[in-house]
């Protein structure tokens, strides 16, 4: 192979990454729009979504794999918990306050990251990152400015809990040594399901809610993360930074156009500074690191 040919499959498969990325961001996006379409308890939804989302799984490992994952170890068991939590708080989150407040607080995670990693990582943390998390903490209290009740204020706490939750899945994502990180996501939706067995009895059965399951298990939970999981690896550590920023914009964009659900001036301020403090901050990050 020539090192011409070479580089066109290095462009190639760079390309194809960041489409597969982009799609699995354009796919997450959905969550709030088709959380909304489902009347069903928040524990049921999350359950029954990650049951169908382990069908999805289940088959593309098997055509992968052609086996089964192996039962996970205690830190993949403790990502896959923490997943349940993750999915748990969202869902709840986006019933109880707006989908913009839902996905905009839970983006925070990155900041939950940085101060997990100088707790018990015993990573440094610069001045440039504490100025960050005040700046972040601002964003997050814009959401609470204004006539708020209290589902609506409970909706806005499960949605920063969810960052939390969704940092700790991720730190836990990036420790897999061996093994595919993707046996995290499947044994989490295993886990969520079986959490949500003393739910079911009180659905009640629409064509619209089952086709919110069946869209929100399928298409935005299971094949987006097979999207994500197979282009992840042949993007940039930016581009992989980058692009998923596509599901906190077109999260809320979704519910207005559909259901007309509109975020408050302030949440619209404090979501983008929360985006434009996690995006720099991150951003900065990868270019000192490239330098070093």
């Amino acid at each position: 192979m020539t090192t011409e040919t070479a580089q066109e499959e290095t462009r190639s498969s760079r390309l194809k990454g960041i489409v597969y990325v982009a799609i699995a961001a354009v796919l997450w996006s959905t969550a709030g729009l088709a959380i909304k379409s489902v009347p069903w308890h928040p524990v049921a939804i999350a359950g029954l979504r990650s049951g169908v989302a382990l069908v999805v799984l289940m088959v593309y490992w098997l055509f992968q794999y052609r086996s089964l994952p192996p039962l996970p170890n205690k830190r993949k068991a403790f990502g896959a918990l923490n997943y349940v939590v993750l999915v748990l708080l969202f869902i709840g989150a986006n019933k109880l306050t707006t989908a913009a407040n839902a996905i905009l607080l839970q983006f925070s995670s990155p900041i939950w990251v940085m101060i997990f990693a100088s707790i018990f990582l015993k990573e440094k943390i610069t001045r440039r990152d504490i100025i960050t998390v005040a700046v972040v903490l601002m964003g997050m209290g814009l959401f609470f400015v204004g006539d708020l009740s209290f589902g609506g204020f409970l909706g806005n706490i499960f949605s920063i809990l969810s960052g939390v939750a969704m940092a700790i899945v991720v730190v836990s994502l990036k420790g897999v040594q061996i093994g595919s990180p993707l046996e995290i996501v499947f044994w989490g939706n295993a886990f969520a399901f079986i959490v949500g067995i003393p739910f079911y009895g009180g659905v009640i059965f629409t064509t619209q809610s089952v086709l919110g399951i069946l869209f929100l298990g399928v298409v935005q939970l299971g094949i987006s993360y097979i999207f994500f999981s197979k282009g992840i690896i042949h993007v940039t550590a930016l581009e992989g930074i980058l692009i998923p920023v596509i599901e906190p914009l077109l999260n809320p964009v979704w519910v207005f156009l559909f259901v007309g659900e509109k975020p408050s001036f302030f949440a619209l301020i404090g979501g983008m500074v929360v985006i434009g403090a996690v995006m720099m901050r991150s951003i900065d990050l990868q270019l000192r690191t490239a330098k070093a």
